[in-house]
């Protein structure tokens, strides 16, 4: 004797990730399609399309299109058990919450009147003891990072950065 399912069709293991795929979809979507192109000018002349202000947010937008397909696949096909499921989410302390917030906003206020640099280290600092990191020397990344990353984009991609207050 056989039995059949009375919802025919394939089912969904994981709603949450499909749902969040689906969300990053429209968003990635709008991204590539609209938003660039329709509000990012390209300069006539262009020495490299590397140098393109659409160049960084079409890689962006792109990568997230394809790894929103992948969360959808994932969603669909990968099986949910509550108890062998690596990917479920422990909530942490809110002052954890608080001080990833924190960081943000030191970062994003301080960026104009402090540059890149001396915010960026603030506010890894900031995530560094949000997320205790009991390594010294791991601290010493506060400083190499924002200094890495701000050379990157100064010298490398032609991205006039404030780096230092003075």
């Amino acid at each position: 004797m056989t039995t059949t399912d009375p919802k025919p069709g394939r089912q969904v293991n994981d709603s949450g990730d499909v749902l969040a795929g689906l969300v990053l979809l429209v968003s990635s979507a709008v991204l590539v399609f609209y938003l660039v192109p329709n509000f990012i000018s390209e300069p006539p002349i262009l020495q490299n399309p590397m140098m393109s202000p659409r160049w960084l947010p079409r890689i962006v937008g792109w990568l997230m299109l394809g790894f929103s397909v992948l969360l959808i696949f994932q969603g669909i096909f990968v099986e949910n058990k509550a108890e062998s499921d690596e990917r479920r989410i422990d909530k942490g302390p809110w002052l954890r919450f608080a001080l990833m917030v924190l960081a943000l906003m030191v970062y994003v206020t301080m960026f104009e009147l402090l540059g890149a640099i001396i915010s960026g280290i603030l506010a890894t600092l900031i995530l560094f003891v949000a997320h205790p990191v009991r390594t010294w020397w791991v601290y010493s990344l506060a400083f190499i990072f924002p200094a890495g990353v701000a050379f990157i984009f100064v010298e490398v991609m032609n991205v006039p950065l404030p780096l230092m207050p003075f």
